[in-house]
């Protein structure tokens, strides 16, 4: 637990951004400098396939942090595009600057160590998914775990992120409707 003293700082080092519908805020092949955390609103990661298709491979949604991960830590450019889905308000923070609140907080250490854990097990999962199950069965898990995404995202991204093309989804969707 953090004080309200704690928390005013902690804040300190974060930029507040306000982000319109389709704003991107890194693109492939920039060094990836920032991570950024969902107050409201959605962002995806994504890149450009050999076939030149946006594929999703990532979304946030409030309270979620999101960056390319590899790319950061290492402060390289980035193999990925981060861009708003919809009008979002978020939280940045720089490298340089997460590390000086790491050294100011040491509590943040943990926060951090926790969402990453998390983010990985997450990623360990999808790739499972991804291998095990059917697109049908993909899409019925995914919308039977994550019902606020079927509403508010897209369907073309849900069917990026899924790896089916929208035509694909829209007869699964229309086959299980029947």
């Amino acid at each position: 637990m953090i004080t309200d003293d704690e928390y005013t700082s902690i804040v300190s080092f974060f930029e507040v951004m306000d982000v319109k519908k389709k704003q991107n805020l890194v693109l492939e092949g920039e060094i990836c400098r920032t991570m950024y955390f969902v107050v409201k609103g959605c962002l995806r990661k994504f890149f450009i396939n050999e076939k030149g298709v946006e594929q999703t491979t990532e979304f946030a949604i409030e309270n979620w942090w999101m960056t390319d991960t590899f790319a950061y830590e290492r402060q390289i450019p980035t193999d990925f595009s981060i861009q708003a889905v919809e009008h979002s308000s978020i939280l940045v923070i720089d490298f340089e600057r997460q590390e000086e609140l790491l050294k100011k907080h040491p509590v943040m250490e943990r926060y951090f160590r926790m969402i990453y854990q998390r983010a990985y097990a997450a990623s360990e999962r999808r790739i499972r998914y991804l291998y095990e199950m059917s697109r049908e069965e993909l899409y019925m898990h995914f919308s039977t775990l994550y019902p606020w995404f079927i509403q508010r995202i897209p369907q073309y991204l849900i069917a990026s992120f899924l790896n089916l093309t929208p035509e694909y989804l829209s007869e699964i969707r229309a086959k299980l409707r029947s």
